[in-house]
């Protein structure tokens, strides 16, 4: 079992999104026994809060839904998951950063977009934004997902 934790910086926006689109492909592919998927927040500013409500109604949009609830990211984290996908290079170091002195854990680390087909970087922050925004970060997330799945 491969398990996938996506990390953004609250875990309201980005990382919830990441995580329903890529629960769903793997449904699909009827592959759930094959992944334990998770998202969490480098901030514990939003904890037991559900996704942001622009989020959710993108999702829905697509047909997706979420019941998400955000939590921070734990020490265990570094060891329990196999792909810690960071959505921008702030998180990234911050988990670098957290991660401290678990060099397995570090290793596990890496930026989202690595698997973006269309390039890599950062998947940007919608949460200030418009609808748009939304939108731009949902197909972000589809085929960075699509491109991680296959590769997985």
């Amino acid at each position: 079992m491969k398990s996938i934790l996506f990390v953004c910086l609250g875990n309201i926006c980005r990382s919830p999104m990441a995580e329903a689109i890529f629960r769903n492909m793997v449904s699909k592919t009827g592959r759930e026994n094959d992944f334990f998927i998770d998202s969490a927040g480098t901030s514990s500013c939003n904890q037991g809060l559900p996704a942001d409500s622009r989020a959710a109604a993108e999702l829905a949009r697509h047909g997706l839904s979420t019941q998400h609830k955000a939590r921070q990211i734990e020490e265990e984290d570094f060891d329990n998951f196999d792909y810690i996908l960071a959505m921008d290079r702030d998180n990234y170091k911050e988990l670098l950063w957290l991660a401290d002195e678990n060099e397995n854990g570090k290793s596990k680390v890496m930026m989202f977009r690595k698997f973006d087909p269309d390039g890599n970087g950062n998947v940007p922050d919608p949460y200030y934004g418009g609808k748009k925004g939304f939108e731009d970060v949902f197909k972000i997330c589809e085929r960075t997902c699509c491109s991680l799945l296959e590769k997985l």
